[in-house]
């Protein structure tokens, strides 16, 4: 057995008594022109969707954690996905397909991007992996690689022309699968054996309600959660909620955790309705949700309502008013003085 197979098969026993949970491996290759600010390719290594390593074609390389420093240093093929083949190989490669693509839509100029997304996904409960490639131009579906026929699919009928160019190559198609189904799946598999309790650290978030004012949205903000596999949202009656509903994105905090908030517009809510309605945030990996009930006792806000403001504060702005009346006050009999004296001095002088 191979190297590389004994990282897929010890893989699995050690997620044996693991939560249920789905991991992947994904290379994003992003192949630009007429952009004078951007590398011509650029390509990131996503474990779980989020980056691993990174480089381009000018050859800036990074990778974003210890652990995924050493797997690239421990495994010199996936090393020079991020070096040579980045910098040398795939340029030369990516940038011929996309300049055949431009010619083919009559494209001499502009800017234009290439995608490709390639990788695999295991189900640890069912052991099996999922192989896909995907490609995209400028921002819209473009073509994708069914493995079983070893054909390409393209999603619309301006692609044909070039699927029958790629179709042409099937030495190249052969390649491309062996490393599909045999590189990736054991790529994976390190990843996993290398950062397995990295990947499957799992942090419960911190849940809120939030709201500026009583006319305002009440918003569900959770923090502090880890990974950013997570989904919120609200339910009436045990039924999710779609409308009057908004949903912000995933962001992340300054220590490596995540937030994340969902709106409610509560202006249509009836007050005895209230206790109908709560918020539900799960987390990959963990069974239990976290849910609190839509309850103005928990609402946290700064808003203050006017007959509550404290009677010192009214006083010390009605004196306030009253100084400065009398500053203005003041003011103008000092100037009507003063303007008084001045027209004296000319008589005198005249």
């Amino acid at each position: 057995m191979s190297h590389l197979g004994q990282y897929v098969n010890s893989i699995y026993d050690f997620f044996l008594f693991c939560p249920t949970v789905k991991h992947s491996l994904k290379t994003l290759y992003t192949v630009t022109s007429g952009f004078p600010n951007l590398p011509e390719l650029m390509i990131s290594v996503l474990v779980d969707n989020v980056q691993a390593g990174y480089c381009d074609s000018n050859k800036t390389i990074s990778v974003n954690h210890d652990v995924w420093k050493k797997l690239f240093k421990d495994n010199p093929g996936l090393l020079d996905l991020c070096t040579e083949q980045c910098v040398e190989i795939q340029p030369k490669h990516f940038k011929s397909r996309l300049d055949r693509i431009m010619q083919h839509f009559n494209q001499t100029e502009g800017v234009h991007i290439l995608q490709f997304i390639e990788g695999v996904q295991l189900d640890e409960q069912s052991r099996e992996h999922t192989l896909f490639v995907q490609c995209g131009y400028d921002g819209e579906g473009f073509m994708s690689l069914d493995l079983m026929m070893q054909t390409w699919i393209s999603v619309k009928p301006e692609a044909d022309a070039i699927k029958q160019d790629w179709e042409a190559d099937k030495a190249g198609i052969g390649t491309y699968i062996h490393f599909l189904t045999q590189t990736y799946p054991a790529w994976l598999g390190m990843c996993l054996y290398h950062g397995g309790s990295f990947l499957l650290k799992t942090v419960p978030p911190s849940v809120s309600l939030l709201q500026k004012s009583p006319s305002s949205p009440v918003s569900c903000h959770a923090t502090g959660f880890y990974p950013d596999r997570a989904t919120m949202f609200w339910r009436k009656d045990g039924e999710e909620l779609h409308e009057d509903v908004d949903h912000g994105e995933i962001l992340p905090n300054h220590d490596g955790t995540f937030q994340m908030r969902v709106d409610l517009n509560i202006s249509s809510v009836k007050p005895e309705d209230w206790r109908r309605y709560d918020c539900v945030f799960q987390l990959s990996g963990v069974e239990d949700d976290s849910v609190i009930r839509l309850d103005k006792a928990v609402i946290r806000t700064n808003w203050v309502p006017p007959s509550q403001v404290p009677a010192g504060a009214v006083i010390g702005v009605f004196v306030g008013l009253m100084l400065l009346s009398v500053c203005i006050t003041g003011l103008f009999i000092w100037r009507k003085k003063k303007n008084n004296g001045s027209r004296e001095i000319r008589r005198d002088v005249l």
